[in-house]
């Protein structure tokens, strides 16, 4: 898939570092099939969301080839047999998931899955609306609404049916606060802001963020395009750098709690269980 319009122009107006992270993270809209497919089945690479099932503790990772989890010196296992693209990736509940992205190549899903749901942590997931027509980007949700990006707008759902388009705007990763009361948006000009559910955002401040992550009130995280992990107790008004995830380019960030927090990066999935201060590799990532 080709990066869309959006991406590309927030990405080339932050510099090379940041063009190659949008890059990256759009891959090329297939996953692959057959032999080489089955080889590299337990191999990581193309990271696109990151979680864990509050029911088990056991760590997901979204990627270019499927569903995986992934723990601290064991093999990344597919989760279920489907290894379509996922792109927009969140955790709602206990064994509870919705994603989005594109079917694999000589399945019967299509090119855009729409919005889709498992509630068995992945292992089955059902089709809930737009199927054939949105590819959300990031994804993520608060007090039962799902908040997504997807054609360069802001789009929201309370039953994962019905769809409720809001502002437009140039945007890599969405993050809603744990009240749902706020969103955030990376940009180019910095951390946007909106107090409406999305209808309207803020001129962007502070540094430039790549990914957010909102498990608490006051342990908001980002990282940016360099792989800087930071960390902001006031909603993105000032923010504290904490440490380099080890390997660079980030993929993806999520934090569990104000402990807790894994991101991916050019090189592996990392876990940090001390706030961000100290990581460890929970699985490589192929080259």
């Amino acid at each position: 898939m080709t990066a869309r319009p959006a991406t590309r122009t927030l990405f080339a107006a932050t510099g090379t570092a940041l063009a190659a992270l949008a890059l990256a993270a759009c891959g090329s809209g297939s996953s692959d099939t057959g032999a080489a497919a089955s080889e590299e089945s337990t191999s990581l690479s193309h990271v696109h969301g990151l979680g864990v099932d509050p029911a088990d503790e056991r760590v997901y990772v979204a990627t270019h080839n499927g569903l995986h989890t992934v723990a601290k010196g064991q093999k990344p296992k597919l989760v279920g047999d489907r290894k379509d693209d996922f792109m927009g990736f969140t955790v709602t509940g206990d064994s509870a998931f919705v994603a989005s992205g594109h079917g694999a190549p000589g399945s019967d899903r299509p090119g855009n899955v729409g919005l889709i749901e498992t509630k068995d942590a992945g292992t089955t997931w059902t089709s809930r609306s737009l199927s054939g027509e949105a590819d959300f980007h990031s994804l993520d949700s608060a007090k039962g609404v799902v908040y997504g990006y997807e054609g360069g707008r802001i789009r929201v759902s309370s039953d994962l049916k019905s769809w409720d388009d809001r502002a437009t705007l140039e945007a890599f990763d969405l993050a809603v606060s744990p009240n749902g009361d706020t969103l955030l948006a990376t940009t180019a000009e910095g951390v946007v802001t909106s107090t409406d559910g999305g209808r309207s955002f803020a001129k962007g401040a502070g540094p430039v963020q790549a990914f957010l992550s909102w498990p608490t009130e006051k342990s908001l995280f980002g990282i940016g395009p360099s792989g800087k992990l930071s960390r902001s107790e006031d909603g993105g008004k000032t923010w504290k750098q904490l440490t380099a995830v080890p390997g660079g380019q980030p993929q993806a960030l999520t934090a569990v709690n104000a402990d807790h927090v894994l991101a991916a990066t050019q090189t592996g999935v990392y876990e940090s269980r001390d706030g961000g201060k100290t990581f460890t590799e929970l699985a490589p990532l192929a080259s």
